[in-house]
Parts: C-alpha cells; structure tokens; sequence
C-alpha cells in the first residue's frame, strides 16, 4: 500500500518472531532502501508475515526469500514455486551462510516427490554452504540425471533471475536500471507512484 519505504514485520509484532528474525527483516531493508530509495521514499509501505503460523519463528535463513517476496510484490512480476530458496543476506545483498542446508533440501525433495516431481524443481542455496552439502543418494541421483536443481548463488539479484526468469538489472552510472529488467521495472512502478503520489 501506499507509504513511506516501511517493512512491518509482522511476526515481531504479533510476538511470534524473535530478534535475529527481525534483525533479518531489517537489514533486507536496508538493502532495498539502497537498491531503489537513495534519492526519493519508496513510496509503499510493505507488511511481511508467514501464512498460518502459529508458533515462534525466529533465524534469517528466510531473508533471501523475503526479499525476492518483497521485489515480486513491488514489480508485480510473478515468482516461480517450483523453486525453494534459503539463505540470510546482508546490507549489500550478499548471500550469507545458514545451518541446515541439507535438511531443507531433503525436505523440499521430499515434498517434490511426493506432490509428483517437475524436471524444473530445486532449490536456491548460499555459495558459501555449498562445502557443507552431504545429501542422501536419491537427491545426488537426481541432480545427476537433471531431475532436480541445486543453484548456489553469492547475490540477491542471482535469485530474482532464477525466480522471475528475467535479468535483475544492474544499476547504471546515473542510478537507473535497465528498463526491461526486474529492477528497472520495479524502479518504473515506484517512479509512477511517487509522481501520483506528489499530485
């Protein structure tokens, strides 16, 4: 909705969210108040929540994930499901480390085989955890074979390009982004909305 570049976390404020959680939440705002609100407000005010959650979350491993969610919702450009996606980020975007990795994996795998596997499914992972992956034989197998992804990515903009399956722009010298990419597009919608915003 309209607004001032806020990120209401909801699960903090509801106390269903613990400190690191919101620490996760804050610094992925920072990043997007760098990334599309260095000369103007973004003008929207965002509210972030897990669906049906009815106990104490807390950790950044989902931060990536909000973040993609938070572009998706400002560009109105769809995100891919067939994808999971885990990771911590910091101020600049850089995927960060998270415990884990191979439980969510399996998890996620699990969950493919069961609803029935698409050859496009995997999962988004920090660079950073790709040494600590020991994954069960029939995940290894099928990621040989192409029947299941694993992408280690070092940058929020490598999972906007997964998960949009369009580029997510780099920023030129005069701060704008290329106006067919996930970012341009955004940069457009909040452009069109601050001058709405203004009359």
């Amino acid at each position: 909705s309209f607004g001032e570049g806020e990120i209401f976390d909801i699960e903090r404020k509801v106390k269903l969210g613990g400190n690191i959680h919101s620490k996760g939440v804050m610094i992925l705002s920072a990043y997007l108040a760098s990334a599309f609100g260095q000369t103007d407000k973004i003008p929207l005010t965002t509210r972030l929540t897990f669906e049906q959650s009815y106990a104490s979350v807390d950790g950044d491993s989902a931060s990536l994930a909000e973040c993609c969610a938070i572009i998706s919702a400002f560009s109105q450009l769809p995100l891919r499901q067939d994808i999971a996606i885990t990771g911590s980020m910091d101020q600049f975007g850089h995927a960060q480390p998270i415990g884990g990795v191979n439980e969510k994996i399996e998890g996620f795998f699990d969950v493919c085989t069961a609803k029935g596997a698409l050859s496009s499914q995997g999962v988004i992972i920090p660079q950073a955890n790709v040494h600590n992956l020991m994954l069960r034989r029939d995940i290894v197998e099928a990621v040989d074979i192409g029947l299941f992804h694993i992408w280690a990515i070092n940058h929020v903009a490598e999972a906007i390009n997964l998960l949009t399956n369009i580029i997510a722009g780099s920023v030129n010298s005069d701060g704008t982004y290329p106006c067919n990419s996930v970012f341009g597009i955004t940069q457009l919608r909040l452009n069109h909305l601050r001058k709405e915003n203004n009359d």
